[in-house]
């Protein structure tokens, strides 16, 4: 069980961290390239980690990291661009916070790892707080900006669990670094047609984007990746509820927003929602295969 709270102790660091560029990107980055500012985060930090893992894609690695950089990175980001420029905000956030359901879903065809009573309960709890604390928009809603930002969540899903079915003796590092540099590289080629030529930033926004590549995509992924490996996908996704958690607080710390008592509920929802699913098995095994049996931790 020790172990168990460890490993969602990192894990935890990828949401939050993501849930932190919020208050960077908003008061130190320009506002009108987004695609440029993935693209300056997946590929600085897929050549970073690359650089420190000193190992080349062999096999089946130099076809399946291309595919999972697309789906972790390079079409995930531009649908969420997309996404973001039709949708309010919170509308975009309470689709992604469906990742938990996503994740179950697509895990137990393919992971073999079925949701247990005890991980409903926590997931429900956990939409219901994400919904408290991201509010429910009012505003019209596009159909084609709710359509970029549900193929978003599937193909991030999607690119989460095939990193866990496709897990080899290959380290961890090396195969994070191969998807980023791979995203990086598409997200590169389509900013540079949909933007045009790379933002100019002062000396504070060369830093932002150095933290973001380095925390909140590098050392972000390797711990997001780590929880895939370790704790089962519908867990993992419940975790990641933590990005939008992440981002209020830092808005009311950073920002001087305001905190209504219905985020706070919320907030403490999301909390109730882990800490449930970490404290057993949040899913479990349908099949057992010779020589493929997943036992989720």
């Amino acid at each position: 069980m020790e172990n168990t709270w460890r490993i969602v102790a990192v894990t935890a660091v990828a949401p939050i961290a993501w849930g932190a560029t919020y208050v960077v990107t908003r008061h130190l980055l320009p506002a009108d390239a987004p695609l440029w500012g993935a693209a300056f985060r997946a590929l600085p930090a897929g050549l970073l980690l690359c650089a420190l893992a000193r190992r080349r894609p062999h096999g089946a690695w130099w076809w399946r990291a291309p595919v999972l950089g697309m789906l972790n990175f390079g079409a995930f980001f531009v649908l969420v661009y997309v996404a973001a420029q039709l949708l309010p905000s919170s509308i975009a956030a309470s689709i992604m916070a469906l990742a938990p359901l996503a994740l179950a879903g697509l895990a137990w065809p393919l992971l073999s790892q079925r949701p247990t009573a005890r991980w409903a309960v926590g997931a429900a709890g956990g939409l219901a707080g994400v919904l408290l604390v991201v509010g429910l928009g009012t505003g019209a809603v596009s159909a084609a900006g709710v359509v970029a930002s549900v193929v978003a969540l599937l193909a991030s899903s999607l690119g989460a669990i095939l990193t866990t079915r496709w897990r080899d003796e290959t380290p961890l590092l090396a195969t994070t670094s191969w998807q980023l540099t791979a995203g990086g590289i598409v997200l590169v080629a389509v900013a540079g047609v949909v933007e045009g030529p790379p933002p100019r930033v002062d000396a504070a926004g060369v830093a932002a984007y150095a933290g973001i590549a380095v925390v909140a995509t590098a050392l972000a992924f390797v711990c997001w990746f780590t929880g895939l490996r370790h704790l089962p996908a519908g867990t993992v996704g419940l975790i990641g509820l933590l990005n939008p958690v992440t981002g209020v607080l830092l808005g009311v710390a950073v920002g001087g927003e305001s905190l209504a008592p219905a985020q706070v509920l919320g907030i403490l929802l999301v909390l109730a929602a882990i800490a449930v699913t970490s404290g057993g098995r949040g899913l479990k095994p349908v099949a057992r295969e010779a020589g493929n049996e997943r036992e989720p931790a």
